[in-house]
């Protein structure tokens, strides 16, 4: 049996939820960013606001100069996560394979429950229909026998449909999605999309025809040999194939574990004030492991630097001599990457990530210090953090005017709760 999956995807996510909370903003136009500051960026706009010009990523400014009465919230993000687990419970009463794909797209495979319902449009619509009246947010809902077929169907069409539904089977793909232009196939982003024009492939149709070798040969020609992993994704994606299932609930086994900041770039031009932010990020990668049970045995810096009119940037990685989720002993690495590969200028953006992790419950212990104290200091400061917030104990560094971490501590993902 061909299965059946949906894309549902929010629309305007936040900007809707916000105008689901305030009745008084149905018929006006908004978005969602920080209204003090002028240069913030636009996290979502209401189809109101996009009418009147305002895009997702312009400067809250630049919105409001093009729409004067643009209502400007600030986001609510706890808000937001809050309303998406819910939306996922509505999505549980109609399969139980459900894969959230962000934040406001979820996969649902309802090949065994969809003929309960009247077919794959009919429980479409349904839950259209239940998501709304459940939460004032309007829903579109791509169908395809794929993963990735469902994907392009929300995409390219049902975003584009006054119903907001549509499928696409494997029959028509020959007038339907392999008539779109290139850049319209998922992945596929301005570089790619050059790429292809310069193989005279202008349409996804033109990669979908074309016999796996011959298209192998062109992408080598154009990308080099390095590119046959690439021409395989591209050639199915754009024949719909994707045998990847759609896997209940979010957790998988983690590979890595990191958190990066971005950063006003005049404010860090010297080593003292960029040491304070990566102290504080190898704190929060240490935390997070010790949850999780694990450490970890490589460590990566990355960096971006600018001063307004050169911008370059690094990201090195150094293997430990033991796996570790101890802050200082991971701190001491970062310090020694960054210092040997910044080339002075002011940096906006830093990150810092471990590798290679396994189980914390054996760990290596040295002749001169003693490791099992340390780890059992980390995760008593752990638990207070967890009880009381991250902001509970905080080291003396990050009260300097370059730390971040108090602001870190009011925000999820970079945004205010």
């Amino acid at each position: 049996m061909e299965r059946v999956i949906l894309l549902a995807d929010c629309q305007s996510f936040y900007a809707s939820a916000e105008k689901a909370a305030h009745p008084e903003y149905h018929d006006k136009p908004v978005a969602v960013g920080d209204p003090s500051r002028m240069n913030g960026i636009v996290l979502a706009a209401c189809p109101l606001a996009k009418a009147r010009g305002v895009t997702t990523a312009s400067r809250v400014g630049e919105a409001l100069a093009l729409c004067p009465e643009l209502v400007v919230i600030r986001p609510r993000m706890q808000r937001y996560i809050e309303v998406s687990l819910f939306i996922t419970q509505i999505f549980e009463t109609y399969t139980d394979q459900v894969e959230p794909y962000s934040i406001d797209e979820q996969f649902l495979d309802v090949t065994g429950s969809a003929a309960y319902y009247g077919g794959a449009r009919r429980t479409a619509l349904d839950i259209q229909n239940h998501i709304q009246l459940s939460t004032g947010i309007w829903s579109r809902v791509g169908i395809g026998p794929t993963k990735i077929l469902a994907k392009m169907a929300t995409d390219n069409y049902a975003k584009k449909s006054p119903e907001g539904v549509f499928e696409l089977s494997r029959e028509t793909l020959d007038s339907t999605l392999w008539t779109l232009p290139v850049h319209q196939m998922f992945m596929v982003a301005s570089r790619m999309t050059r790429h292809f024009n310069r193989m005279g492939l202008q349409t996804i149709g033109d990669i979908a025809r074309l016999e796996f070798p011959e298209f192998k040969r062109r992408m080598r020609l154009e990308m080099g040999r390095q590119s046959d992993i690439q021409a395989g994704y591209y050639w199915q994606t754009a024949r719909g194939i994707d045998p990847s299932p759609v896997v209940s609930g979010i957790r998988h086994p983690l590979k890595s574990v990191g958190h990066g900041k971005a950063l006003r770039w005049r404010m860090y031009r010297c080593l003292a004030d960029i040491e304070v932010v990566l102290l504080e990020l190898v704190v929060e990668v240490c935390q997070r492991m010790r949850r999780h049970g694990c450490m970890g045995s490589v460590v990566s810096v990355s960096a971006m630097e600018t001063d307004g009119e050169r911008t370059g940037g690094f990201s090195r990685q150094l293997t430990l001599r033991q796996p570790t989720s101890l802050t200082h002993e991971v701190a001491a690495a970062v310090r020694e990457l960054f210092t040997r590969h910044w080339s002075g200028l002011p940096v906006g953006r830093l990150s810092v990530t471990v590798s290679g992790l396994a189980d914390d419950s054996v760990m290596q212990l040295t002749l001169f210090e003693d490791r099992d104290r340390a780890y059992r200091k980390e995760k008593t400061i752990d638990r207070i953090k967890e009880r009381f917030g991250s902001d509970a104990i905080m080291r003396a560094s990050s009260l300097l005017e370059a730390g971040v971490a108090r602001e870190r501590a009011e925000q999820i993902g970079g945004h205010y709760r």
